[in-house]
């Protein structure tokens, strides 16, 4: 049954696709189908680039909303396609090759897809069905012994936050206060966004939002405290309605660390007497049924089950990465979790079986072989027993327990664990396999909207802040980028940035002081320790300051940023180098808040990232680097300013067409030929752009040279005609108005026009009348032997001289174009302005003529004889 449908069609050009990749999202995103989202996206991007890019016609995209999940429909509109006959198969041709891979992925992401075909559409459809999650299972343990209770560090404090339908802070008990320095005033009203850290692992984890709109919730998140520091809780959400009946959400936080006050058991099923033991699932017996549905909480209670059955004080969890070379920590109990998640150690630690992961190992007292397992460094932990995670012989992970006594475990401990260790591998390996698939299709979903993001500009400090909004918070905590002009060039400091606004201007204080990260091209992520170190020694100098001044809360504005940065960048921090065109332009930087570690699908990610952010960096680098040559090259074919002429208004508008463009194919000119004669020109070159401005350069300084060797109009016209035809293949035929001006004593000014091919010269009167001020002749640089004659006009007092190029007599708006009658018309009712005015309203008039940008280039020349002061 269809419960609600979106549609929307898009035009046939390129940026149609990342406009209906944002269509899809928000739409499944309004419908709160978001497990979904980052495959739906995927395969309309796909679809609708074969649509737009490839048919080259509109793709009309339907989004259809069912109570199972959703379906996808895109048609484009190719006429006269051949319709295949049906055959026993599909080639899909190579999944490798960059076009034809929309019906590959509906294949391989899709629950159901299919295409229909007619003489005119091709008809792509997908369903994807949403994931089974229950809500809201409630259950209880069973009795433990008083000795394997957890233990916490003082009394346990539970903090009572609610939640209003708005998603603001309506309540915040004494024991929230207490654990996050925040005061109920301080946030009562405020967003409770605004104070969590929510995952933000692309493909994985639900929104907080999301979270708040369950009727029942738990799970781990961040709360930012009140200096700075992100304090890691495990939270408890219960939906309600208040008496008024509006809902709400009330949340229950403790530490992490102290999870199990809140978090809910699960209820192992009653052993029935007549079940034969042959039928009991040995992973449900160490797991409990039902088993988590996702990989942390598989993780996180196979750590508690662990510690519970060998009566142990800790409890960790790590698993291999994809090379089986270095093992990432994933779930810890009993240990401190904010700081050792995703930390990772080498799987052959040492020489012999107790220096492999490989292998079940048994340490008696690590105060004997200090460093044997470095995850429980400084932890007080004294015994531990470790056992491998192994799938089909390979090695997948390693699971331990410890403890704070010496000798508390021997081979028939480790035996016990490796046996329980064998129960779970395979679920764990496949969570985990499941957990990489959603994460690589979040990815490419996530590459796939920063590409377009960054192809979509030219601007250098747009694509630095792009570079870093793309990774904060989604990749990192921080980001910092570093470029480099040259080879010769140090890295220079460009770009900060932090998801918390306040800390950007102390982490960029704290990175000018340090030395920025070694050029190195090799590829991949390097751990940078300068800025932890350094953040560090600043916190200690502080709080060595601080000594003796009482209560925190009265230490200075300088001392809290010091502690708030330095929390803010005291974990791990890693350098990707930016390589463009075998050419180290730049790093980026990421960053990690206190004691936290990058997981490696996340640096490969950003290593992924780097590489198309290097290139776009490097292309807007080279965009402003021409850009600037190119506009100080035509800067220099322009007038350098218009002369004083005595008793003469005159006023240039000039207008190039293109982006960039500076100079065009008009040019304009008016100059002293000698006392008391001005020279003024205005041309329009065919064509636009660089190859049209050479020629006006041409142009333009021949006029100059040939009018100041005391030749008349047509002798310059004719001498420029013979310049252009030399230049033979490059010519380009030029219209061309050129007079000289006399002021006159009586206070009119006398002109001798010369009009090869140009619009003619309008002259208006005082009384408004308007009249062409020349008549035409042939345009230059098309035949050999010219004969031009010049025109005499006079100006009187109050009269003005409208000279323009064709870019505004053929100024369209569809089928009609202003013309020479309807600029006449304009003129006409310009009496009484002065040349600037008049030419403002001729460029106004020409720019409300149509809605679209001008094609062409414009020039308007105005001059006016201004009317004679009346005496007093």
């Amino acid at each position: 049954m269809i419960t609600a449908r979106a549609a929307a069609t898009f035009d046939p050009v390129g940026r149609s696709v990342a406009t209906a990749r944002a269509f899809v999202r928000d739409t499944l995103q309004g419908w709160g189908y978001t497990d979904v989202v980052d495959d739906a996206v995927v395969l309309t991007s796909e679809l609708v680039t074969n649509a737009v890019v490839h048919a080259g016609t509109t793709a009309d995209v339907l989004c259809l909303r069912t109570e199972e999940g959703v379906r996808v429909e895109v048609s484009d509109h190719y006429p006269e396609r051949e319709i295949p006959l049906q055959t026993t198969g599909l080639d899909f041709g190579s999944p490798d090759r960059e076009g034809g891979r929309g019906l590959l992925l509906c294949a391989a992401l899709a629950s159901r897809w299919g295409v229909e075909y007619s003489p005119t559409h091709k008809h792509v459809w997908f369903q994807l069905d949403l994931p089974d999650r229950p809500v809201g299972i409630r259950s209880a343990g069973p009795l433990l012994p008083v000795g394997l209770l957890p233990v916490t560090d003082e009394r346990v404090r539970v903090a009572v936050v609610q939640i209003d339908s708005a998603g603001s802070i309506a309540a915040w008990n004494d024991d929230a206060s207490y654990l996050f320095g925040h005061t109920a005033e301080q946030v009562t009203g405020k967003q409770f966004t605004d104070f969590t850290a929510w995952p933000q692992t692309p493909g994985t984890n639900t929104g907080i939002a999301d979270a708040l709109r369950l009727s029942r919730w738990e799970g781990s998140y961040g709360i930012r405290a009140a200096d700075g520091r992100t304090i890691q809780v495990y939270g408890s959400h219960l939906r309600v309605r208040d008496t008024g009946g509006e809902p709400s959400t009330v949340c229950l936080l403790v530490r992490d660390y102290e999870r199990a006050v809140l978090q809910s058991p699960v209820r192992t099923p009653v052993s029935d007497a007549n079940t034969e033991s042959r039928t009991t699932d040995p992973f449900e017996v160490f797991i409990g049924s039902p088993a988590p549905d996702d990989l942390d909480g598989l993780l996180q209670r196979t750590v508690e089950r662990a510690r519970d059955m060998l009566d142990a004080d800790a409890a960790f969890l790590l698993l291999a990465t994809d090379d089986e070379t270095e093992l990432e920590v994933r779930a810890t109990t009993g240990l401190p979790s904010a700081r050792q998640r995703f930390a990772r150690v080498p799987v052959e630690a040492g020489t012999g079986r107790y220096g492999s992961a490989r292998m079940p190992a048994v340490h008696e007292d690590l105060d004997a072989v200090p460093g044997a397992v470095p995850l429980l460094g400084d932890t007080g932990m004294r015994s531990v027993v470790t056992v491998p995670l192994k799938v089909e012989g390979r090695l997948t992970g390693s699971l331990g327990v410890a403890a704070e006594a010496a000798g508390r475990y021997s081979n028939e401990e480790a035996l016990r664990l490796q046996f329980a260790a064998d129960r779970i591998a395979l679920a764990v390996e496949s969570a985990r396999l499941g957990e990489l698939e959603r994460l690589r299709r979040g990815s490419l979903s996530f590459l796939v909207e920063a590409s377009d993001l960054l192809a979509g500009t030219l601007d250098r400090d747009q694509t630095l802040a792009l570079m870093a909004q793309m990774t904060v918070p989604t990749l990192a905590t921080w980001c910092a980028v570093y470029t480099i002009a040259d080879q010769s060039s140090d890295p220079f400091l460009s770009y900060v940035l932090h998801e918390d606004e306040e800390l950007i201007d102390g982490l960029k204080a704290l990175l000018s002081k340090i030395s920025p990260p070694d050029p190195v091209p090799t590829p991949g992520a390097r751990i940078w320790s300068a800025p932890s170190e350094a953040a560090h020694e600043a916190a200690l100098r502080t709080s060595m300051r601080s000594i003796g001044l009482g209560d925190p809360g009265a230490l200075g504005a300088g001392i809290r940023t010091t502690l708030a940065t330095a929390a803010a960048v005291g974990g791990e921090t890693v350098v990707l180098p930016l390589v463009a065109r075998n050419r180290v332009i730049g790093m980026l930087t990421l960053g990690k808040p206190s004691d936290d570690h990058f997981r490696q699908e996340i640096l490969e990610l950003a290593e992924d990232l780097s590489r198309r952010a290097a290139l776009a960096l490097d292309n807007a680098r080279l965009y402003s680097e021409r850009m600037a040559i190119s506009q100080s090259l035509q800067r220099s074919l322009l007038p350098p300013g218009l002369p004083d002429v005595p008793n003469v208004e005159i006023e240039v508008i000039y207008r190039a067409a293109g982006e960039g463009n500076e100079v065009g194919g008009d040019f304009y000119d008016v100059f002293p030929i000698r006392d008391g004669a001005y020279g003024f020109a205005i041309g329009d070159v065919c064509g636009t752009g660089p190859e049209a401005a050479a020629v006006t350069g041409l142009a333009r300084h021949a006029l100059r040279l040939l009018a100041r060797e005391g030749f008349g109009g047509p002798a310059v016209l004719e001498r420029l005609n013979a310049a252009i035809l030399d230049e033979g293949a490059r010519s380009r035929f030029l219209t061309l108005l050129y007079g000289e001006l006399w002021p006159q004593e009586d206070g009119s000014a006398l002109l001798k026009v010369v009009c090869a091919g140009h619009p003619l010269p309008l002259r208006l009167r005082q009384d408004g009348s308007v009249e062409a001020a020349a008549e035409p002749q042939p345009l230059l640089g098309v035949i050999e032997d010219l004969e031009l004659y010049e025109q005499t006009v006079t100006l009187d007092p109050g009269d003005v001289l409208l000279c323009v190029t064709d870019g505004v007599t053929e100024r369209r708006e569809g089928t009609r174009m202003l013309g020479d009658d309807g600029l006449a018309d304009v003129l006409a009712n310009c009496t009484g302005l002065t040349a600037g005015a008049v030419a403002a309203r001729i460029l106004r008039a020409v720019e409300r003529f149509a809605a679209e940008p001008a094609s062409d280039d414009m020039a308007i020349l105005a001059m006016r004889v201004p009317e004679p002061q009346a005496t007093p």
